[in-house]
């Protein structure tokens, strides 16, 4: 493939520490997608209000991602910045914010992520009234689906276009509708449709069982891992820790140890990017050695950590195997 400006960019000056094992980590995704592989890509943190679908969209289109795991406050955010992004407030001095700052930005319904305030009217109840209808309507007909399947009958149904203040080109979960990619979102309670759904069935207006679970959704990637780890295997792309990474590396080990599936084969990459400082008390700070003894990474496993701001490093990387 023929590199582009970026690219070349990081061939020439990214020689050393945690710019040489960025390049090396995206050199390493590179040939195990060339190679035939297969990669799950997990995003922690704020990656989707980060926007890091302006690169993300363009790999799952390209085939460059197979499925991801994700939390369920990037499987949301990424929507609300596709229909509310005009209305976000950016906040460049917010280390020098005070609790009064703080607390004006809530009275004026401001969700505060770091330096960009995501705006309540226009992003949560926006989608809040029409998410509703459709798990309403499952409701009804006592069907019974995933977190991701919900929101992509919302994308796909075509009833946000009227409010799309993005490119939607730029939506990695539009470009994940439109291929159908599959999504794990462990502990997707934790998030603001999560809340939402929650206050939904503590009123009885809901079903708890309309929303597929965790543990069915660990059922379902065990299935996947199984019918997809041939040949060249899966490799895992890491964005930060937390659950969305912790979630579905385990699926190897419980398939090898407590369904005794002595021939299931190890995740065939591994790469974190985590600014979590190396720690072996802390899962996210741990090197990916440790993962050996979990039974989750093979001792020949490809493995790689940049640590350093996945908001830097993770559009690189996809730079780098896009060929921008």
């Amino acid at each position: 493939m023929t590199k582009g400006p970026v690219s070349n960019f990081i061939k020439e000056h990214y020689k050393h520490f945690n710019a040489a094992a960025l390049l090396d980590a995206a050199q390493g995704y590179e040939t195990h997608i060339n190679e035939g592989g297969k990669m799950m890509v997990t995003l922690a943190g704020a990656m989707s209000t980060a926007e890091l679908g302006k690169s993300l969209s363009e790999m799952i289109r390209q085939d460059k991602v197979a499925i991801i795991s994700c939390t369920g406050a990037n499987l949301e955010e990424d929507i609300m910045n596709l229909v509310a992004h005009n209305s976000y407030k950016r906040v460049p001095h917010y280390r020098d914010l005070s609790p009064q700052d703080e607390w004006d930005l809530l009275e004026n319904h401001y969700n505060r992520v770091t330096d960009t305030c995501i705006p309540e009217e226009e992003a949560f109840r926006r989608l809040q009234k029409h998410i509703y209808k459709i798990w309403k309507d499952a409701d009804t007909k006592n069907e019974r689906y995933f977190p991701h399947e919900f929101m992509y009958q919302m994308l796909l149904s075509g009833v946000l276009e009227q409010y799309y203040e993005i490119n939607p080109e730029n939506s990695w979960m539009l470009a994940a509708a439109k291929k159908n990619i599959p999504i794990i979102v462990p502990g997707w309670e934790d998030s603001t449709m999560g809340n939402i759904f929650a206050s939904y069935c503590i009123k009885q207006e809901l079903k708890a069982s309309t929303m597929k679970s965790g543990i069915e959704y660990m059922m379902w990637l065990a299935d996947w891992y199984v019918k997809n780890s041939e040949g060249k295997g899966v490799g895992f792309f890491q964005i930060g820790g937390g659950i969305a990474g912790d979630f579905p590396i385990c699926v190897v080990p419980m398939l090898y140890q407590d369904m005794e599936m002595e021939k299931i084969p190890f995740w065939s990459y591994f790469c974190q990017i985590s600014d979590s400082t190396t720690s072996y008390g802390s899962y996210s700070g741990a090197v990916p050695n440790e993962k050996i003894t979990w039974g989750k990474l093979d001792i020949n496993t490809p493995k790689f950590i940049v640590e350093s701001d996945a908001t830097i490093v993770a559009p690189l990387i996809f730079s780098w195997i896009l060929g921008w």
